[in-house]
């Protein structure tokens, strides 16, 4: 295809040449080049970005991947769309594959929603339509403004179950926590496999902490108001760890949206090793795997941790072969080509479950 009659541009925003593998990928896909422009940091660490070419307009396809500097990549990608923005741009469109600070979407006692903070940069800055992936939240694409395509991961993640792990008809998916059951659900109904739930971890988890009920503290004080007396509110206890399901002698495939610091993985398998799984395989859409992450799995009981290609991780690769990679590259290249011809994005969506 001809980049100058294609009517679009596809841009990347990343100043790290290791980040821009996915573009490429996607540009590759879509018969395009990827459009001139240079991201850099200064020597006292502002970020520039200098458009080599026309994109008076045109519609713009902005693709960042988040590296393990957050905060560096979200300003490249709203100076980025600032510039194409003051550059008469006529769509701006952001592909993020991984939105950033999608865990901090919800109110935790004196904190803030800056997941929603975000957003309202983000169309500040100019952007007027975004694609992403697995939000960790679906709620989220309220936060916008603007329309938001959330993409789903798991029909390639299946595909490598069924594709990949050895005699998968004897496994059984696992939840490592009753939030992630409905998921969970999900991926065993679609492959007639069983489920397991996992209860009891060891640390809170969000729903324990998200809406403030623990702020101001539970202890019963009526000075001031003589007349009100609150009931104390009894301390959460976790049980032990217990495993609702039977793993003996079975194959189990614990998925979730992202894998970021992999202690509660690391003791999840060892809880499904004692209680009879033979191998176990973490099925992640968003492979963060910060921090010790990689040596973690490498001397944990965890056979292998599939996550896609939507955050670079190259790098932990290096350091563990136990963590394996599944292209997206091609939904991401078809939604830019749907949203840029205007057809339906039902396709991308067919035989998706509300509770992927």
């Amino acid at each position: 295809m001809n980049v100058a009659k294609s009517g679009y541009r596809v841009f990347s925003a990343n100043s790290s040449a290791a980040c821009t593998e996915l573009a490429k990928k996607i540009t590759e896909r879509l018969g395009v080049e990827l459009g001139k422009s240079v991201v850099f940091q200064e020597s006292n660490r502002e970020t520039r970005v200098d458009v080599k070419e026309s994109v008076r307009g045109q519609t713009i396809f902005i693709i960042q991947t988040i590296p393990r500097d957050v905060n560096t990549a979200i300003m490249e990608l709203l100076v980025m769309a600032y510039a194409l923005k003051t550059s008469c741009a006529k769509n701006i469109i952001g592909v993020i594959p991984y939105f950033p600070y999608s865990k901090q979407c919800k109110m935790r006692k004196r904190g803030s929603i800056v997941c929603k903070l975000l957003a309202s940069m983000l169309a500040k800055a100019g952007l007027t339509h975004i694609i992403t992936m697995d939000l960790h939240q679906k709620e989220i694409q309220g936060f916008f403004s603007f329309p938001v395509d959330n993409l789903r991961a798991s029909p390639f993640l299946l595909q490598y179950i069924q594709e990949e792990v050895p005699d998968y008809r004897n496994a059984i998916i696992v939840a490592k926590s009753p939030s992630a059951a409905k998921r969970a659900q999900s991926y065993a109904e679609r492959l007639r496999l069983g489920l397991a739930v996992m209860h009891g971890e060891a640390q809170c988890s969000e729903s324990d902490m998200a809406d403030g009920r623990h702020s101001p503290p539970c202890v019963r004080n009526t000075s001031g108001h003589p007349g009100l007396e609150l009931p104390l509110m009894m301390a959460k206890e976790k049980p032990p760890i217990t495993v609702v399901g039977d793993v003996g002698g079975r194959i189990a495939i614990i998925v979730d949206d992202i894998i970021d610091d992999v202690e509660d993985f690391v003791a999840a398998a060892e809880i499904l090793k004692e209680r009879g799984a033979y191998k176990i395989y973490i099925m992640a859409t968003h492979g963060l795997l910060s921090a010790d992450a990689p040596r973690l799995i490498e001397e944990s009981a965890i056979d292998e941790v599939v996550v896609t290609n939507t955050v670079p991780h190259e790098v932990q690769k290096l350091q563990c072969p136990k963590i394996k990679t599944v292209d997206v590259s091609m939904i991401l290249a078809e939604a830019i080509r749907r949203i840029h011809n205007g057809e339906s994005m039902a396709y991308l969506f067919r035989n998706i479950t509300t509770d992927d």
